[in-house]
């Protein structure tokens, strides 16, 4: 006897689904778990000091996830992240040490950081490639133009441009952090409460049936790639606002950091699932496990080996979450 549980797949709604069945809630239990073994073993992890670095450390990360996020829904995908900050932040640091204005800084970080975004998506969609080979060769040129305007100098900005990045509220919240909560909180809204949202969900679930119901599956993903483009950009002022200075390596690595944070929160590769709660999480347990390693005072090229490891992890995690996934679906209908 065929037994349908809801319409959606025979899957339950999402509001009925138990608290300990969503994976952000085991990642909270993880970072828990971490969090007593560190404290116990160098009690100045919970000092006040210390939770601040661990906010501070975590906001550009979570911005870059959050755009991540949409993109991954999408069905699609954007490793040049890390040479786009690179060549923002070179720009931009350039255009400061020459006191150009604030808000022209500003125009420039978001606009170039969304074209380069826009460039790597519509080529994508035009040529009808993957966007992970697309994104590769940009990110060879973003990061080679960035060697060539700066001719592989570092671009210091020596005090200037501070507030973004150091300021603190009440001398604990870094206002980084606060801005990524903000980002957060809209991203949660665009993906759950509009219709853009619920685009995202349909062209990265299944791309002909949205296609079919009325869906431009172009624009839609356009607006993702813009979106994260946006989102690179703000990272791109905050971060260079912290450091002080920029280079054409600016932000490498950081990609794999924010695909890795958005698929071990539940977001799988394959798209049309995923929420920004689990990101939340996903990036809390990576600054977690970075403050973590350098409290224990393990050797930075461990520490390299251990994010390795983590990102092969999330990838485990979302093959079995996919194939876990179908196993229900059977069982349901079967």
């Amino acid at each position: 006897m065929v037994e349908l549980k809801s319409s959606n797949n025979g899957v339950l709604p999402k509001g009925k689904k138990p608290i300990y069945r969503n994976q952000w809630f085991f990642l909270l239990l993880a970072e828990i778990v971490l969090a007593i073994i560190t404290g116990s073993i160098n009690p100045r992890f919970f000092g006040i000091s210390n939770m601040t670095n661990i906010l501070e450390q975590i906001a550009v990360l979570g911005i870059l996830a959050s755009g991540m996020t949409m993109l991954i829904i999408s069905g699609e995908i954007d490793i040049s992240v890390g040479a786009n900050i690179g060549l923002v932040s070179c720009v931009i640091a350039m255009m400061i040490k020459n006191d150009v204005s604030y808000l022209w800084i500003a125009v420039v970080a978001l606009g170039l950081a969304a074209f380069n975004s826009v460039l790597v998506g519509s080529s994508s969609l035009i040529f009808k490639a993957p966007s992970f080979i697309t994104s590769l060769g940009f990110l060879s040129v973003f990061r080679g133009t960035a060697y060539a305007i700066t001719k592989g100098v570092f671009q210091t900005i020596y005090g200037k441009f501070e507030a973004l990045g150091l300021t603190r509220i009440w001398n604990i919240l870094p206002l980084g952090f606060l801005i990524g909560i903000l980002i957060y909180f809209v991203s949660h809204f665009l993906l759950k409460y509009t219709k853009l949202g619920r685009h995202f969900y349909a062209v990265g679930s299944n791309p002909a049936a949205a296609y079919l119901s009325g869906i431009s599956i172009f624009r839609t993903k356009l607006l993702a790639f813009l979106i994260n483009g946006l989102l690179v950009g703000l990272a791109s002022m905050i971060l260079l606002s912290r450091v002080g200075a920029a280079q054409p390596t600016t932000g490498s690595g950081l990609e794999l950091r924010a695909i890795g944070a958005v698929v071990i929160g539940g977001t799988p590769l394959s798209g049309g699932k995923g929420n920004i709660l689990g990101t939340f999480f996903g990036v809390l347990l990576m600054g977690i496990i970075s403050n973590t390693l350098n409290m224990l005072r393990v050797n930075p090229y461990f520490q390299e080996v251990v994010f390795g490891i983590f990102i092969v992890a999330s990838l485990a995690v979302s093959a079995f979450s996919a194939y876990a996934g179908k196993g229900i679906f059977k069982k349901r209908i079967g």
